[in-house]
């Protein structure tokens, strides 16, 4: 039965303007009820630390589990504003959430996979390619992620590299954290062949096919990779809205696959691309755009209004920038679609 008090045993949960509803169980994230039941909520850390998930609450109450208040602020908080990953319904609640997508959830499946080859892109860079089971069909969106189901339980995500189209394996780009407990193996002891477990896909993260709007990629170091899988969907869907992909890194290493992007432009005549460095040293002779990479945005779109920006990096790089491109460049904040890093030990971490 559906409950309207606190105490009742199922709440539930009407999302506007889609009008979609769906029921949460007792001590449920609301988030976790929504991926249960198809629904597809924005979201990226599931971990309060992001606030892709974030959304306004129109009636009802929640309590909130542990967040980061990067991801929800009180003053947010007692705006009305909540975080649907760690928040809990105490009654019936309506929410506004303008990217809940008409085309459903995808279905998150376990399953083992096989390392099939893994290729040293840069000094702290590995390109992982896995081969999924033959018999299970594995459906996922071109930026969304997966979660490793270590030994001991603990989990790490990495988004997929590649689009679905290119074949049945899955390609990650993972950054070596020195200590890490995943990545120490990636960059030791993992060999070819290993088995490992995922879960997936996971995110909200894909490309808005219903507008027309010009496109700007924004990308820190390995946020590259769900980049490059929506640049590989936009060819292959004969996708020609114009895009500009702006990729930043400290060093000019860090643009590990800057060939890659050379070659795409090839591809794709609607692609623009500009690299940013931020530290480069005299050795690295770096000629091209300098400085943060969002800043390089606002250097060239004073006005946003008329665009969408996917952005993937450091909470701190995609943060700023949705900070900054709302307020100073007129960016509707519904036009500006995120996943964010949550920490080193986590989202594309150690």
């Amino acid at each position: 039965m559906t409950g309207n008090v606190a105490g009742s045993s199922v709440f539930s949960v009407q999302v506007q303007p889609s009008g979609r509803t769906f029921d949460t169980q007792p001590g449920e994230a609301v988030l976790a009820a929504g991926i249960r039941q198809g629904i597809g909520l924005p979201y990226g850390c599931k971990d309060g630390a992001c606030g892709s998930c974030k959304c306004k609450m129109l009636s009802g109450t929640v309590v909130h589990g542990a967040h980061q208040s990067k991801a929800l602020s009180p003053e947010e908080e007692a705006q009305g504003f909540v975080l649907t990953c760690c928040a809990v319904a105490q009654t019936d609640l309506v929410l506004e959430s303008r990217q809940v997508t008409e085309l459903g959830a995808l279905p998150i499946k376990k399953m083992p996979t096989r390392v099939t080859t893994l290729t040293r892109q840069s000094d702290d860079v590995m390109v992982m390619q896995l081969q999924l089971p033959a018999n299970d069909n594995f459906a996922y969106r071109a930026g969304q992620y997966v979660e490793f189901i270590l030994r001991d339980g603990t989990r790490r995500s990495y988004s997929m590299a590649n689009a679905p189209h290119t074949g049945t394996g899955l390609e990650l780009h993972i950054r070596h954290m020195p200590g890490g407990k995943f990545t120490d193996v990636v960059f030791g002891a993992m060999k070819e062949k290993e088995i490992l477990r995922i879960e997936g896909p996971y995110g909200s993260f894909f490309l808005r096919e219903d507008s027309d709007k010009p496109i700007i990629l924004l990308a820190s170091g390995t946020g590259f990779a769900p980049i490059k899988a929506l640049l590989e969907h936009m060819q292959h869907q004969g996708i020609t809205r114009a895009t500009t992909l702006y990729w930043g890194g400290r060093r000019p290493t860090d643009l590990y696959m800057n060939d890659w992007v050379q070659s795409q432009l090839g591809r794709m005549p609607n692609l623009r691309y500009v690299p940013v460095v931020s530290d480069a040293t005299a050795d690295d002779a770096w000629t091209g755009r300098s400085g943060f990479v969002h800043h390089a945005v606002l250097q060239d779109h004073s006005n946003l209004s008329g665009h969408q920006v996917y952005a993937c990096g450091a909470p701190i790089v995609v943060e700023s920038a949705r900070k900054d491109f709302c307020a100073q460049a007129q960016l509707p904040e519904d036009q500006f679609f995120a996943d964010s890093f949550t920490s080193e030990a986590d989202k594309h971490g150690a």
